[in-house]
């Protein structure tokens, strides 16, 4: 809205319909003043008498036109109220100077009537419209010397129109202000709410990634960490079991290399490549048992089926990091690792007969560590799958994954 206390305050996004009223108001007024003024020309100016007042009422109604014009105009500038009023108050008086020269000017009340019911409020603008019903009853009355009922009604049931009119014009208006308000609140909450998303789309990218460097890099250097010591404890004593580490630490450098090029380029973990789920899990065990000197040993349950590459990525980092713990924490002996298919399910179970833990306990650190059991939780979570964690201390550990065939996505 330009100037609420104005003359034609105009909303931003103001409907059509309402511009044009307000034109038309304009029009109306202009065409009504042209004709009353035509009318009083044709009417007194061959009258001798009064050539002198004659003249005075066409200049009264060129400044009534001029008046008017220029208030309208000022308009569109932010007009402000004050000056607005000081506007309707002259127009009116003029137009009053008008009835009381000559009865050609009494139609004029009408748009009289909307320009005190836009600018007056309340009770101000209906008393407005009884002194203007008023001042065309006396007005007609004065010249013609009588007082008719066509007289009276007419300009009682104008005046009833126009508050009705300008009271549904109010409520256009109003209705176009709401409308505005709801576009702009559509709008910042759009506005809002991609923003949320573009936030939301960070945290879950820098989940994802904290999970995937954790399930592949972090374990892979902590095994070449450890491939590395046992081959320096080796020496001097025994250098061929030295040699072998320190082959065995390149393996899994090379190995983690590709898994890093893989990452960065999104695709499948190298493991996967070439070979199925199952056939990768064996390779693990086989890796892990050699690398580690652990007993594990793999095994399938069920008929294996064709799983959606995000089950078996999942199935793998739960198998990977599974085992990293085990090597890392468990001083076990053995670990088996179990991939079941199962009607509506697909599970994986990793045990280990190591010295075992209180699950109730475990919370990511503030080196880093500790963090591979809420990842793979949230990484399963992601696919509709739950993760469990059995164990105890002095009684080995169970790591249970399960995953629906039918995905139920997480929230």
């Amino acid at each position: 809205m330009r100037n609420s206390g104005g003359w034609a305050p105009e909303l931003p996004g103001v409907t059509t319909v309402l511009r044009a009223l307000r034109l038309l108001l304009h029009a109306c007024f202009l065409f009504l003043l042209g004709v009353g003024t035509a009318r009083y020309a044709l009417t007194h100016l061959g009258d001798t008498r009064a050539q002198g007042l004659h003249w005075a009422v066409l200049g009264g109604a060129v400044l009534l036109g001029t008046v008017y014009c220029a208030g309208a105009l000022a308009a569109r500038h932010d007009l402000h109220r004050t000056r607005s009023l000081v506007w309707l108050a002259a127009v009116t008086l003029l137009w009053f100077a008008l009835v009381w020269a000559g009865q050609d000017f009494v139609w004029l009340a009408f748009p009289l009537y909307f320009l005190h019911l836009h600018l007056l409020r309340g009770l101000h603008s209906v008393l407005a419209v009884v002194v203007i019903t008023a001042a065309v009853v006396l007005g007609q009355s004065l010249h013609t010397g009588d007082m008719t009922a066509g007289m009276v009604l007419g300009p009682v049931l104008g005046a009833v129109f126009a508050v009705a009119i300008a009271a549904g014009y109010t409520a256009l208006r109003r209705e176009g202000e709401r409308h505005r308000e709801l576009i702009e609140t559509l709008t910042r909450t759009r506005g809002e709410l991609a923003a949320y998303q573009r936030r939301t789309g960070v945290l879950d990218e820098r989940e994802r990634l904290a999970r995937e460097i954790h399930d592949t890099l972090a374990q892979g250097l902590s095994s070449i960490v450890l491939l590395l010591r046992s081959a320096e404890n080796a020496l001097p004593g025994d250098p061929g079991l030295a040699a072998t580490r320190v082959t065995e630490a390149r393996e899994s450098a090379s190995a983690n290399l590709a898994e890093a090029r893989g990452f960065v380029r999104d695709l499948a973990p190298p493991s996967l490549t070439g070979a199925n789920l199952p056939e990768a899990l064996r390779r693990l065990c086989e890796r892990v048992g050699r690398t580690e000197g652990l007993d594990c040993r793999f095994r399938t349950d069920g008929v294996p089926t064709e799983l959606p590459a995000g089950y078996e990525v999942a199935l793998l980092r739960a198998a990977q990091s599974s085992l990293a713990n085990v090597t890392a924490h468990a001083d076990a002996t053995t670990a088996v690792v179990t991939l079941g298919y199962l009607e509506e399910e697909v599970t994986l179970d990793v045990y280990d007969d190591g010295r075992g833990f209180a699950p109730a306990g475990l919370r990511p650190r503030e080196d880093g560590t500790g963090y591979g059991i809420t990842a793979l939780r949230q990484r399963l979570a992601a696919l509709g799958g739950d993760l469990e964690v059995e164990s105890a201390p002095g009684e080995g550990t169970a790591v249970a994954v399960r995953l629906p065939l039918t995905r139920r996505e997480a929230p």
